[in-house]
C-alpha cells in the first residue's frame, strides 16, 4: 500500500508568494475533500479503518498458504478482494495526506496522517504474504491461470510487474518486518524533511519569507532581487545543511541495505522495475541528453547571457525573465481560460474532463502558510477523482504548471476506468498527458503572438521549461547515481554531497555560468531525492516522449486524438512499447530520444535566427 503523488519539480518550483496570493489574482480555489470523507472525525473514517483491519485478517485467513491451489475463478475473487482493500486504504491515506500537504506545520494534521499511516501499516501487515506467495507459483501454473479466465488475465500487467520482483523478494518474516518498520524508516525521514522545508524562513533584505516566496524572487525582472533571493536561499540551506545531509545519509543507507538484502543489481534497479522500463532504455535516454548538453543548455544559456547583457551568468540569472518580457501578472480567470481553450482546441473531451477541477473544489491554488511547496496531481482512488495542488502566483510559468497538472488530472480520470490496481501509470508514462497539455498551451500562445518580441519571449520560456525538464532532471539523475554510489562506501559529509552536486551543475549548465558561494547546497531542497529516489528521469522520459508524440500530431496523423485518448485510458495496463506502437514510435530505439531532443534544438535554432 502506498500513498504517492505525481509531482512536478521544475526549477524553481512552481512559483508563489504568500503575500499576494489571492489579492490580485482573483478567487483562487481551495480543495473540498468531502468527496473522500466529510471531516477528520467523520464516522466513515472509523468505519473504513475498522473494515480494513477485519478484512485484511480475513483475507489472510482465507488465502495464506493456499494461493498455489486456487482455480482461476477463485484467484480472480482473491485479486478483486485485494483490489478493494487497496482502494479503501488508498482513500484513507489520500484524505490524510492531502490535508497534511495543505498545512504541513499543523501538529493536528501531522498527527492525523501519522496515526493513519500507522493504522494502515498495522492493518495491512497480514497481506505481506500475498505477493511473496503469488510469486512462488510456478510459471507453468501461472500461465494456465491466465489462460483459464479472461477477467483474471486482465490483471496480468500488474501481476507481471509484481512477479518481476520475484528474484529479489526476501523471506516472509523479513518482508513483514520491513513492512512493519516502514513508518519509522524512510517515511519518518520524509516527514522530517517536509516539515523542515515548510518551516524554513529566509531573510531577504530584512523581510522574512517562506521557501516559495524566496524561490519566486529568482524569476524577478530586477537582478538585485534575484541575487538577494539566491543568497538568502544559500544562507538558510547552509545553516541547516547538516540536518539535510543526515536525512540523505540515512535514507540512502537504508535503501542500500534493503537493496543489498534483495540482491538488486544497482540502486536504480528498483525504480526501473516499478516503472516497467528496461535499464538500457533509461541509459539510452541519459546518454542522449548528456551528449546533447552542448547543443541544448550550453547554446541556449550563451544566447540568454547576450540578451541580458552579461558576459557570464550567475545562478540567479538562469530563470530570469527576458528584458522585453511583460511582467504583468496573469490572474486566475485568464489562466483558466488559456489552458481550457488550448485543451478544447485539441479535443473538446479534454476540456470536459478538466472542467470539474475548477468548479468542484479539486484544485488548491493559493500559497498559504505551511503549505507544501511545488505542485502535484494526486489520483486518490479509482472510485473518486484526482486533486491538484498548485502554488499559484500569476507568473507565466504558473500558467504552464496549471496546464501540466491538469494534464495529469485528465490522465488520471481516464485511467481510473481500469480499476484500482491497473489505473496507476508507471512514472515513465505518467508525465505524458501533463507535458502534452503544456505543449498544447504553449502552441496556442505562440500562434497568438502578435510581435517578434512576444514570440521570442514565448520560445525562450518554452526552451527553458524543456531544459529544466530534460537537461536539469538528467543532471539530477546523475547526482543521485553518484550520491548512492558514494554512500555505499561510507558516511558522506555535507561537503562530500556539495561536491557531488557541483560536479553535475557545470557540466549540464555550461561554461557561461559562474556559481556563487553557497550554491553547492541547493541539492538540499529537492524533494524527489528524499521521497522518490531516481524519480527524476521520468520527467526527461516524458518530455522526450511527448516531443516525439507531438511531432506525429503536428504532421496531421489520421485518428491521432482517438489513439491519444486510448493511450491515456490504458493507465498501467500496457507496456510503453505497446502504447507507442499505434503512433509508430519505439522508446527502446536510441534514435527515438534524438527525435525528441531535436525539437528543443529547432526552437533554439529559431531563437538564434531572430538575432
Amino acid at each position: 500500500m502506498m500513498f504517492t503523488f505525481t509531482t512536478r519539480q521544475p526549477a524553481p518550483l512552481s512559483d508563489a508568494h504568500a503575500d499576494t496570493g489571492g489579492k490580485d489574482l482573483g478567487d483562487l480555489p481551495e480543495w473540498d475533500l468531502s468527496d473522500l470523507y466529510p471531516s477528520p472525525d467523520a464516522p466513515e473514517i472509523a468505519r473504513d479503518r475498522d473494515w480494513l483491519m477485519t478484512e485484511c485478517e480475513n483475507f489472510a485467513t482465507d488465502y495464506e498458504g493456499k494461493l498455489a491451489d486456487l482455480r482461476a475463478d477463485d484467484m480472480l475473487a482473491c485479486v478483486q478482494r485485494y483490489e478493494k482493500i487497496d482502494m479503501i486504504a488508498g482513500r484513507l491515506m489520500s484524505f490524510a495526506g492531502l490535508r497534511y500537504y495543505q498545512h504541513t506545520t499543523d501538529p493536528a494534521r501531522t498527527k492525523f496522517m501519522s496515526d493513519m499511516q500507522e493504522a494502515i501499516t498495522t492493518a495491512t501487515t497480514p497481506l505481506v504474504f500475498f505477493s511473496l506467495e503469488f510469486n512462488r507459483i510456478e510459471d507453468k501454473a501461472y500461465e494456465a491461470l491466465m489462460a483459464a479466465n479472461a477477467d483474471l488475465a486482465r490483471y496480468r500487467p500488474v501481476l507481471d510487474r509484481m512477479r518481476a520482483m520475484k528474484p529479489y523478494q526476501l523471506s516472509d518474516e523479513l518482508e513483514k518486518f520491513l513492512h512493519d518498520q516502514s513508518t519509522v524508516g524512510s517515511a519518518a525521514w520524509n516527514k522530517l524533511f517536509d516539515e523542515t522545508i515548510a518551516g524554513l524562513s529566509f531573510d531577504v533584505d530584512g523581510e522574512k519569507l517562506g521557501i516559495e516566496a524566496t524561490l519566486n524572487l529568482l524569476t524577478e525582472q530586477d537582478r538585485a532581487k534575484r541575487e538577494a533571493g539566491a543568497r538568502a536561499l544559500a544562507e538558510t540551506f547552509q545553516a541547516r545543511v547538516s540536518l539535510f545531509a543526515r536525512v540523505h545519509n540515512t535514507i540512502t543507507k537504508e535503501k542500500e541495505i534493503e537493496d543489498r538484502w534483495r540482491k538488486l543489481p544497482t540502486p536504480q534497479a528498483g525504480r526501473h522495475l516499478a516503472n516497467h522500463v528496461e535499464p538500457e532504455v533509461v541509459e539510452a535516454l541519459r546518454d542522449a541528453v548528456v551528449a546533447a548538453y552542448p547543443r541544448l543548455s550550453h547554446r541556449y544559456y550563451a544566447l540568454k547571457a547576450k540578451w541580458l547583457g552579461l558576459e557570464t551568468m550567475q545562478v540567479w540569472d538562469r530563470n530570469a525573465p527576458l528584458p522585453m518580457e511583460d511582467t504583468a501578472l496573469v490572474n486566475w480567470s485568464q489562466a483558466r481560460s488559456t489552458v481550457m481553450e488550448a485543451y478544447s482546441a485539441f479535443d473538446p473531451r479534454m476540456a470536459d474532463l478538466a472542467e470539474p477541477f475548477f468548479d468542484k473544489g479539486w484544485i488548491d491554488a493559493a500559497v498559504k502558510e505551511g503549505k507544501a511547496p511545488g505542485a502535484f496531481a494526486h489520483p486518490t482512488v479509482a472510485d473518486a477523482h484526482p486533486y491538484v495542488m498548485l502554488n499559484y502566483l500569476g507568473k507565466p510559468r504558473d500558467v504552464m504548471t496549471l496546464a501540466h497538472e491538469l494534464g495529469h488530472g485528465v490522465h488520471q480520470r481516464l485511467a481510473a476506468g481500469q480499476g484500482e490496481l491497473l489505473s496507476s501509470t508507471p512514472l515513465t508514462l505518467a508525465e505524458t498527458a501533463s507535458v502534452f497539455g503544456e505543449m498544447l498551451t504553449f502552441r496556442k500562445l505562440l500562434d497568438a503572438a502578435e510581435t517578434p518580441e512576444q514570440r521570442k519571449v514565448l520560445l525562450a520560456g518554452k526552451v527553458e521549461d524543456m531544459i529544466n525538464t530534460v537537461v536539469r532532471q538528467i543532471a539530477f539523475y546523475d547526482f543521485e547515481c553518484k550520491l548512492h554510489a558514494a554512500r555505499a562506501t561510507g558516511e558522506l559529509t555535507p561537503d562530500d554531497i556539495n561536491a557531488l552536486w557541483m560536479s553535475v551543475q557545470a557540466e549540464s549548465l555550461g561554461p557561461v555560468f559562474d556559481f556563487m558561494d553557497g550554491y553547492e547546497t541547493f541539492w538540499a531542497y529537492i524533494p524527489h531525492f528524499v521521497h522518490s529516489p531516481f524519480y527524476v528521469y521520468a520527467y526527461a522520459f516524458g518530455d522526450g516522449l511527448v516531443n516525439a508524440l507531438y511531432a506525429v500530431y503536428a504532421e496531421g496523423a489520421e485518428g491521432f486524438e482517438e489513439k491519444y485518448f486510448e493511450m491515456l485510458k490504458a493507465g498501467g495496463s500496457k507496456h510503453h512499447k505497446e502504447l507507442l506502437a499505434p503512433f509508430g514510435l519505439d522508446a527502446s530505439d536510441p534514435a527515438f530520444w534524438d527525435k525528441g531532443l531535436s525539437m528543443i534544438e529547432s526552437l533554439i535554432d529559431e531563437l538564434e535566427a531572430m538575432e
